[in-house]
């Protein structure tokens, strides 16, 4: 593991360097937040619209911390862009199933204080409120006692006009002795998107 995201922080650093400043220049970037990003494992977690979204959440959390995305297993079938998105990090999901896979190597990350990024609505949506946060998030950030950060992006990004991508206040899901319900967890993930969407008041 420790050669493997060797690897991955020299291509991140690289990639940082090439595009940051072409969607600074296209999208006019404005970070608001980013002292709220802490040192060590975090779990990143982003309402989701656009395919560009990894890279403009890679931006506002720095090329100083690399994170490493939950991506769709399809991703990882294309030889040009698998090649591309293992070398940012990535961490391939099968959104068909379980994927048992995808949480331990979530976990491992954590582990070694990386920050892994998740898009909780497990799609894409056109508007805030239209996908049912899953549980995913939640249940790594807990296992891993890390703390989870609230990121709100704005679902629109027309060229040349301002994007302003707010970072709250890091949280932790505390542990708890009983086994949760699923009802426990569709509260907690809904109290998340609530954080997250909030976050857009500051955007505008």
């Amino acid at each position: 593991m420790a050669k493997q995201s060797t690897d991955h922080s020299k291509f991140y650093r690289r990639f940082f360097i090439i595009v940051a400043p072409i969607f600074y220049a296209f999208f006019r970037i404005k970070i608001i937040g980013q002292e709220n990003i802490p040192e060590g494992a975090a779990v990143v977690c982003v309402n989701h619209s656009s395919m560009l979204d990894p890279l403009f959440i890679g931006i506002a959390v720095g090329k100083r911390f690399q994170s490493h995305f939950i991506a769709k297993a399809e991703l990882f079938k294309t030889p040009i862009i698998s090649w591309f998105v293992k070398g940012l990090g990535a961490i391939s999901v099968d959104r068909s199933k379980a994927d048992i896979g995808t949480i331990k190597e979530s976990l491992n990350y954590l582990k070694n204080g990386k920050k892994i990024v998740i898009f909780p609505e497990g799609t894409r949506a056109a508007e805030d409120n239209a996908q049912e946060a899953k549980h995913g998030a939640i249940k790594i950030a807990e296992r891993a006692n890390a703390p989870i950060i609230p990121i709100y992006l704005p679902r629109k990004k027309p060229l040349f006009a301002k994007v302003t991508i707010v970072i709250g206040k890091p949280y932790v899901i505390e542990r708890q002795k009983t086994k949760r319900t699923h009802e426990d967890y569709d509260r907690l993930s809904d109290e998340m998107m609530d954080k997250i969407i909030q976050l857009k008041e500051c955007s505008t």
